[in-house]
């Protein structure tokens, strides 16, 4: 996923090959997924939707609230072609999931991922992690001309950060390799 809709786009997908939801609750089960600190409004949620609709990956049906009210509530569901392209991403999801965001909505459809797409990704964010820990190190080896106490810092906290997840990714795909 190179981009942030993209990355939408696979959510919303993932999330509706499991039900059916309306707005309100699929914004709530995006929010668990990207996490706490990445804002998504409405009016980033619907956009999305509607080219998803116009695209034909989802559908939209209109259901009466119920009890006394006549207002009906707008759910969505996946349509077939909706479910193609979830599995195919899915299945070419290893160039997807390297960098932070993309890595997470990967980790969220791991299950319907297979083992070895499973490996892919994290083998290739393994990757990646390694390649800004050498840059980082090789960074922090040089003399710290120019840098304050409080940047050099944060290159450390990074670096530490990044050799935890490192640590943590080769349990994961020891794991993998198991199964």
């Amino acid at each position: 996923m190179r981009s942030r809709a993209e990355s939408l786009e696979f959510a919303l997908l993932g999330l509706l090959k499991e039900s059916s939801l309306h707005g309100y609750e699929l914004r709530k089960r995006l929010k668990a997924i990207f996490g706490p600190f990445r804002a998504l409004s409405f009016s980033v949620l619907y956009p999305q939707l509607k080219r998803m609709l116009d695209a034909g990956l989802i559908i939209q049906l209109e259901v009466p609230k119920g009890g006394k009210s006549k207002r009906v509530r707008i759910v969505y569901s996946i349509s077939q072609k909706g479910i193609s392209k979830f599995d195919e991403l899915t299945q070419g999801a290893a160039e997807l999931g390297l960098d932070d965001d993309n890595f997470e909505v990967s980790v969220a459809f791991f299950g319907p991922t297979s083992t070895r797409n499973r490996l892919r990704i994290l083998e290739g964010r393994q990757r990646r992690l390694k390649e800004k820990a050498e840059i980082l190190k090789a960074d922090l080896d040089k003399s710290a001309v120019g840098l304050d106490k409080y940047l050099l810092e944060w290159r450390r906290h990074s670096l530490e950060t990044a050799e935890r997840e490192i640590a943590w990714l080769d349990q994961m795909i020891r794991s993998e390799r198991k199964n």
